[in-house]
């Protein structure tokens, strides 16, 4: 029989050859819903009492075992058992009750493995931990069964970093008691039950078994870790001293505090903010215009360009299984790509994505290497990498339009231009889009497609496609200079710089912005990137800036002496084997202060509150501008463009959930406070100035 529950959540059981049989079913990933506890609670009540069934076999129907608790349902009021009570209910049998693992296994599916008296698993199942990863800890027993059953270091390891580990070192390390390669994960259950009732073995209760002893510099040497590591997200270090509190008072003591800290986690900012992050990214790609359109087969992609963005996405494609066609100009320029691509396979070895036999393939039969752009003549997308130019742009165009098949699409990853321009050079303008990789292109996840408007939707569902089989997220961006994210970024700068201007240094900015959670501040960001870019796309728009458009005079007077940041060993800081992180270029600092006198602007002091308030209140106005011109789509697409391409704390959710937390009438104000002194950097974003007067969120257009 079954027994389920309203809304969602079945336990099928059945008894065989004298085992009971729970099988567990809340597709897809048989997440612990609160309907889902109260059929397995009941479940395990009727095996109890079941006088034909002498141990219990729980196992998952679907892909895996059970994933974790339900997200969906964190904001509800919990109905029926709580999974500690679930959990305590499974421990409490007097018959043994086995979990037999397969698939995901995480977090809550975790706890209630642990409160199983034994556990078997698949070779390919996978154990994990990951509250932390939404801001949460275990809150069912985990931080006290697990380091009672694997020890503190393999128990910190796996809650407060909140990677999954193999079967087979879930085996070494005592988490599970057996392996199975068994196909049946079921079959295989209730052989190992039989067994267990054949050698009369009863339950095994972690509750009653005596925590390890530990030492306290073992955990002093896990708090540094921990961290070091965890860069702005509080719930790893929580993690951690509710692992401690099992060293240092007793069970039902400990299982209070873990589960009160659980609750209290549960209605905090980087809770929300991180689940608001991980749905997120379950929204990316998910395009009303992309519904039923199929994407055009992809087999052999070109590149054209083989500097260290045409290399980078010439590695990435080779990684997600393409074959590969790179053209360069010369010999010259095809060694130095074929060196580059090889370097990055070989890091990939090094980090165990790739095999030796991988890398001799990629870099053999895989990547073809050309002069001539007839090579692209089997192609079924090119992608264009060369000079931010755009006459040099056209010619790429024009050379592929008479190259290439039809049907082949033609992109562009350019970072600013504009893709109509390029599209129009062509014959094909539907098949043209941009795809805007990041650099390092084969490491950063972001992928801005950008439509232009004779772009086909097929060619756009391809867009998504490959960034899919590339494992990359896609976002999609309308045409206009920067897109979403060097858009935002343009803007964020001279807010900055306008902020140095009047008194603030590039150090202190750069410093409020890391605490803020960024893990670089926007100067050194730039002088990572190299000034020169920044400073080509100034002398681009020069002639269509808005005379309104205040301009600094230092960033261009820094580039003028050649200081283009680490590359040239200076920039706003110096640069060199023997110069401290983050010091000064005083040369720099010169010339800002040159300008200040220049221009009359009276020094003042700014705190760190002001400078982040200020630098976020340009990037959500300019957002929301973004968002009304529908250059994006929705808020949350410019939460995971910046999330994903541009450094933003995931921990803070994205700069319009974070506007949703501040709330609308906050920015809005400190807007207007620009607006005092500057009315044109600071023109209001009607959405911005409409959701304030609502007092409605962003995260209400997500629909």
């Amino acid at each position: 029989m079954s027994i389920t529950s309203p809304s969602s959540g079945t336990v099928h059981y059945s008894v065989e050859q004298d085992i009971a049989v729970l099988a567990i079913e809340n597709p897809p990933v048989n997440a612990l819903s609160n309907a889902l506890r109260s059929a397995l609670f009941e479940a395990i009540e009727r095996f109890e009492n079941d006088e034909t069934a002498s141990a219990a076999v729980l196992y998952g129907v679907g892909a895996g075992f059970i994933a974790g608790a339900d997200i969906r349902e964190f904001s509800l009021e919990p109905w029926g058992p709580t999974l500690p009570e679930l959990i305590a209910r499974i421990e409490a049998c007097e018959k043994p009750v086995i979990a037999a693992l397969h698939g995901n296994t995480l977090g809550g599916g975790v706890e209630v493995a642990l409160a199983s008296h034994y556990r078997i698993a698949q070779e390919k199942t996978r154990l994990g931990m990951p509250e932390v990863h939404i801001g949460l800890i275990p809150g069912a027993s985990g931080t006290q069964r697990l380091p009672r059953l694997i020890g503190y270091d393999a128990a910190i390891a796996m809650i407060t970093g909140g990677r999954p580990v193999k079967a087979k070192d879930a085996l070494q390390m005592g988490l599970v008691d057996e392996l199975t390669s068994e196909a049946g994960i079921k079959e295989a259950g209730i052989v190992f039950a039989q067994k267990i009732v054949a050698e009369e073995r009863g339950p095994r209760r972690l509750a009653q078994v005596g925590a390890p002893a530990a030492d306290a510099q073992l955990f002093d040497t896990a708090r540094a870790e921990v961290a070091k590591k965890a860069k702005g997200l509080e719930a790893p270090s929580i993690a951690l001293e509710m692992i401690a509190n099992a060293a240092r008072m007793p069970y039902d003591a400990a299982l209070a505090i873990e589960r009160r800290t659980f609750l209290e986690l549960k209605e905090s900012a980087q809770h929300k903010a991180l689940v608001h992050a991980f749905f997120a990214d379950r929204s990316a790609g998910r395009l009303p215009e992309l519904k039923g359109v199929e994407p055009r087969p992809l087999s052999q992609v070109g590149v054209v360009g083989g500097g260290t963005m045409g290399a980078g996405i010439a590695t990435a494609l080779l990684l997600s299984g393409f074959s590969v066609v790179l053209v360069e100009r010369d010999e010259a320029g095809l060694d130095r790509a074929r060196s580059v691509i090889t370097a990055n396979l070989e890091g990939a070895v090094k980090r165990g994505k790739l095999s030796a036999d991988g890398l001799a393939k990629l870099t053999g039969e895989a990547l073809v290497l050309a002069c001539e752009y007839e090579a692209f003549s089997n192609a079924d997308l090119v992608i264009e990498a060369v000079f931010e130019e755009m006459s040099v742009k056209h010619d790429v165009f024009s050379k592929l339009d008479a190259v290439c098949k039809q049907g082949a699409i033609l992109a562009t990853n350019t970072s600013y231009l504009d893709v109509n321009a390029i599209a129009a050079c062509t014959s094909r303008p539907q098949d043209v889009i941009g795809l805007h990789f990041f650099s390092p292109a084969h490491i950063m996840k972001l992928l801005e497609v950008v439509v232009a408007n004779a772009t086909a939707a097929d060619v756009l569902a391809t867009g998504f496609a490959l960034a899919k089989k590339m494992g990359k997220v896609a976002v999609r961006a309308g045409v206009c200079d920067g897109f979403i994210g060097n858009r935002i970024l343009a803007k964020t700068r001279a807010a900055a710089e306008a902020m140095i201007l009047e008194g603030a240094s590039p150090k202190e900015i750069d410093s409020a912005i890391r605490g803020f959670g960024f893990a670089m501040g926007p100067f050194e960001t730039a002088d990572m990137a190299g000034l020169d870019i920044s400073w080509a796309r100034r002398k681009r728009l020069a002639a269509t800036r808005d005379p309104r458009d205040r301009q600094v005079g230092f960033a261009d007077a820094i580039c003028e002496q050649g200081w283009f940041g680490r590359k040239t060993g200076s920039g706003y800081y110096l640069y060199g084997k023997d110069v401290a992180k983050h010091t000064p270029n005083p040369d720099a600092l010169e010339l800002i202060e040159a300008e200040r006198v220049e221009k009359g602007i009276a020094q003042r002091s700014f705190s760190a509150e002001e400078i982040v308030e200020r630098y976020m209140a340009a990037m959500v106005n300019e957002a929301a501008a973004i968002i009304s011109e529908g250059i994006a789509l929705r808020p949350v697409d410019v939460d995971l463009t910046l999330l994903y391409g541009y450094g933003f704390p995931r921990w803070r959710g994205g700069p319009m959930h974070y506007a949703d937390a501040v709330g609308a009438a906050k920015i809005l104000d400190v807007v207007k406070q620009g607006a005092k002194d500057d009315d044109y950097f600071w023109r209001t974003a009607p959405l911005l100035e409409k959701l304030a007067e609502r007092e409605a969120t962003f995260a209400s257009l997500n629909g």
